[in-house]
């Protein structure tokens, strides 16, 4: 019984600590001294297929009904948390415009430093690099999002990230500080 009874304080203790962690994140998104970089909602698959053109989006890889369903989650859970309206932008990819405009925080911004280089890995440093320059442009005071590729916030995180999860990330003398991670709503 005594077990059990430390096994539940335990569990308060850590669902407590999350839930002041999310508190605190939130709290930054709104203020705009953090950064939301979200990975695009589901998509099915792996890259792109053959053929794949950036001004069609049938020849690329798009968003699920599912995918659909996250990313509009993931608007009103920005709204629950008091973000109505934000500073968008997207890469250029439609599963990432899709998801972003899903979000329904304003208008979206197709900005082609958070397109993929999945398939091109030698524009890594040079687009990373102007990501790292458009968070720093940014006025405090306004919430902004950022929809990516895994591979991009990867490479700006160093660690992976799920379809549709949001990582909290703070500028801090150049580079990008974690400050926790958002999962997607199921």
């Amino acid at each position: 019984m005594k077990r059990l009874m430390l096994a539940l304080l335990a569990l308060l203790i850590w669902q407590t600590a999350s839930a002041a962690d999310d508190t605190a994140l939130w709290a930054g998104l709104r203020a705009g001294t953090h950064v939301a970089l979200m990975r695009h909602a589901q998509a099915p698959g792996v890259g792109d297929p053959s053929g794949f053109r950036l001004d069609d989006c049938r020849t690329q890889r798009n968003l699920s009904a599912e995918g659909k369903r996250q990313a509009a989650r993931a608007g009103a859970l920005f709204r629950e948390h008091g973000i109505a309206r934000a500073t968008v932008y997207s890469s250029q990819w439609c599963r990432c415009l899709d998801t972003a405009a899903g979000l329904a925080l304003g208008p979206v911004t197709p900005e082609p430093a958070l397109n993929s280089f999945f398939e091109n890995g030698g524009q890594e440093k040079s687009q990373t690099e102007l990501v790292l320059g458009l968070i720093g442009r940014h006025p405090s005071g306004t919430p902004l999002v950022l929809v990516t590729h895994q591979v991009n916030i990867t490479a700006l995180i160093g660690g992976y990230v799920e379809s549709g999860e949001i990582v909290v990330v703070r500028a801090r003398d150049g580079k990008l500080e974690l400050a926790g991670r958002i999962k997607p709503l199921q």
